[in-house]
């Protein structure tokens, strides 16, 4: 045998027992992969699913968000602290509660202050789809989590006139800062001015667009909820006027 015929038959010997060693020479029935059998992923998902059927309707409020059953049970809806108010609302997470938080703290800081000196029912948020006379109504977005009332005892809905001109061009300010994705229900035909809710259906890329811009802001001092921008300004007034 000459000299390379033994490396050659050395190197194969070599890379036989590797490829033993690593079980890729097994046989085709020891090398098929074998089914995935967790049962704590089984469980997790069967859940999971249960929470889903428990939790939402098939329901959906006029906005066509999905109506649930229930808040902080693992579902979408869940309470949040409103920052620089002291009041919790319960909204839909995510893009939905940055946006309805940003108005939330903008109608505090710059139209009337909610809460002072321990006012109840001061803000609301979601209610059970139980609560939905007419879904409809812009206010049956308050059962998918997609809408909040300011002093619900306060200005009911049909009635208008609660705020005054100034007011009203500040509210109008505030819509535009969500370029329209929430609606003032102060501008429906028939207004509920103290309603605030989300005017685009789940899904549209105008309302992430708007959540990442706000939450921007909230990152860079002297922006957002809380830095009082000139509202009467030509140009902020002529944005606020395409979404009214």
């Amino acid at each position: 045998m000459t000299r390379r015929r033994a490396l050659t038959v050395a190197a194969g010997v070599t890379g036989a027992v590797s490829l033993a060693s690593t079980g890729l020479l097994a046989t085709p029935a020891a090398a098929a992969p074998q089914p995935l059998r967790d049962d704590k992923l089984k469980a997790a998902i069967q859940r999971a699913q249960a929470r889903s059927r428990r939790l939402l309707t098939g329901r959906h409020s006029a906005n066509r968000w999905e109506m649930q059953t229930a808040a902080d049970d693992g579902g979408d809806i869940v309470t949040r602290r409103v920052p620089g108010t002291g009041l919790d609302v319960a909204l839909h997470l995510g893009d939905t509660e940055t946006v309805l938080v940003h108005v939330i703290r903008r109608f505090h800081y710059e139209v009337d202050q909610l809460g002072l000196h321990g006012e109840p029912d001061a803000l609301a948020g979601w209610v059970p789809p139980s609560d939905v006379r007419d879904s409809g109504l812009p206010e049956s977005n308050r059962a998918s989590g997609t809408a909040i009332v300011i002093r619900p005892g306060s200005y009911p809905p049909g009635a208008h006139g609660a705020f005054t001109a100034a007011q009203q061009v500040t509210l109008a300010d505030i819509v535009a800062d969500t370029e329209g994705v929430v609606r003032w229900g102060g501008d429906d035909k028939r207004p509920y001015e103290g309603l605030f809710y989300v005017a685009v259906r789940p899904g549209d890329a105008r309302l992430a667009r708007v959540a990442a811009k706000i939450r921007a802001w909230n990152g860079t001092p002297g922006s957002g909820a809380g830095a009082v921008p000139d509202v009467t300004s030509r140009d902020r007034r002529r944005k606020a006027a395409a979404y009214r």
